[in-house]
């Protein structure tokens, strides 16, 4: 990707992932919510992502969108909810086809088909003996109101794919809440995303060739309901970390 890329949500934590551990392998715009401090080395714009007198000159001449804004509460009402993740996402991608943009790489969520952890499935689903999977493949089963919005998001990249021929990459991300997962919590073990591997999958997102695809995006846990296949197959993604390799915040195997 020689182009610029824009990164929405830069002041979130998954932008300041991705952004601190890919600052010097792209051409990066960044766009975030309140003015951030410190100041950035890439060019920055500010303010709503639903509003395109503010979207429009930070999306200008870019090749690819990785989009992360929105309000990322899972109980977020549903007036933001619509204003910042729905709209924010329409804009987007609006403003990426009169841009010319080729590719938007979405932050979709675990929350977006977070019905499937019923009664009946929990807590043996995130466990390492079962063999339950999400592939991608599911229809999404929204777990709240916050999942609906990225489910919706999903929805919108479908229209933009069809009708514009923009490629992309919906990336249902997990938990990545820390550098180690949560070991006494079965489900944050079988979530977890590691801030490198949260890097690489966007890295691999960015790089890769695809029409329109859902992946799931976790680390490579021996605890997991995701299936990492089609992120391995399509994108190239090869995960380096494991809930299993961590006692406590202290790494106890570490992968070649």
């Amino acid at each position: 990707m020689d182009d610029p890329v824009l990164l929405t949500g830069a002041g979130g934590h998954v932008g300041q992932t991705v952004y601190e551990r890919l600052k010097d392998d792209y051409d990066w715009r960044l766009l975030y919510h309140t003015q951030p401090s410190p100041e950035p080395d890439h060019p920055y714009f500010t303010g709503e992502v639903q509003d395109t007198d503010t979207v429009r000159p930070a999306i200008e001449d870019v090749g690819a969108v990785i989009h992360l804004a929105g309000d990322p509460r899972r109980d977020a009402p549903w007036r933001s909810v619509i204003s910042n993740n729905i709209d924010g996402t329409h804009t987007i991608y609006e403003l990426a086809v009169e841009a010319g943009v080729e590719k938007v790489v979405f932050a979709s969520s675990n929350h977006a088909v977070g019905a499937f952890e019923t009664d009946e499935r929990t807590p043996e689903m995130y466990r390492a003996d079962d063999d339950f999977r999400l592939d991608g493949t599911e229809r999404p089963r929204p777990g709240n109101k916050y999942g609906i919005s990225k489910a919706t998001g999903e929805t919108i990249g479908r229209y933009y794919h069809d009708e514009y021929g923009i490629a992309v990459c919906n990336i249902r991300i997990g938990n990545l809440n820390e550098d180690h997962p949560p070991i006494d919590y079965e489900r944050g073990q079988a979530m977890w995303l590691s801030t490198e591997d949260c890097a690489h999958i966007h890295d691999c997102a960015l790089q890769a060739d695809y029409g329109y695809e859902t992946v799931y995006g976790i680390s490579d846990n021996d605890r997991k309901y995701y299936s990492l296949e089609r992120a391995k197959e399509v994108l190239g993604y090869e995960p380096r970390d494991n809930s299993a390799h961590f006692d406590g915040d202290e790494r106890v195997v570490k992968p070649d």
